[in-house]
């Protein structure tokens, strides 16, 4: 059975993500920084060193091997501006690396970024938030090419699909309305399908498409 790790599994679209990987055979391994989560793996990404305590908890779970595939999932959208860095941006990268350090086999891994950090305005939205998934948009480039022998690295850009209060207030400017957390979970699935190829970015904001 394939595996994945989901960070921030338990909770709204990770919650999502990790019920339809399940329904498509993966062995899903869920993360949260929560001990009373109901995670498979508790780890805080917004600590430096919580990637690698993940990732070698997620190896120890699946007997001394890594996971088939990543999905970088965990985000935060307000407070601290260097625990968000961590959080939305250094651990995923750093996931990435070890995900690419395997030693047989190609591994993929996924990461959610957010429709705003795409194409005319993007270099408008500002704070610590919009910068991370910016960053986060030319790492998915960049890995996708470093590792193209051991890892396909692609991504999705969600629309305003379960906004905290206060945070994404876009529905009524997409073409189709908000986009449910199934659009997004399945764009996930379709990535993380052996077919696809590396470096893909997939809006999911309710009518826009690559």
């Amino acid at each position: 059975m394939k595996s994945v790790v989901v960070t921030g599994g338990t909770v709204r679209l990770g919650l999502a993500i990790s019920a339809r990987l399940r329904e498509d055979g993966w062995k899903v391994l869920t993360t949260s920084h929560r001990a009373d989560a109901g995670a498979d793996i508790v780890a805080d990404l917004s600590e430096p060193m919580g990637a690698a305590r993940l990732f070698a908890a997620a190896c120890a779970k699946l007997g001394g091997r890594p996971p088939d595939a990543l999905v970088n999932n965990a985000a935060i959208f307000t407070g601290d501006d260097a625990a968000m860095s961590i959080l939305n941006l250094e651990s995923p990268r750093k996931l990435t690396m070890l995900m690419a350090g395997r030693e047989e086999g190609v591994g993929c891994v996924v990461n959610v970024l957010d429709c705003r950090v795409l194409g005319e305005g993007a270099e408008q939205q500002k704070g610590a938030y919009a910068e991370s998934k910016r960053s986060l948009l030319e790492w998915t480039h960049r890995s996708a090419a470093m590792f193209a022998s051991m890892l396909r690295v692609n991504a999705v850009a969600p629309g305003p699909v379960m906004p905290p209060e206060g945070v994404h207030e876009l529905a009524g400017e997409t073409p189709l309305g908000r986009p449910t957390p199934e659009d997004v979970a399945a764009a996930v699935a379709f990535l993380l399908d052996a077919k696809r190829t590396s470096g893909c970015i997939v809006p999911v904001d309710g009518g826009q498409s690559l």
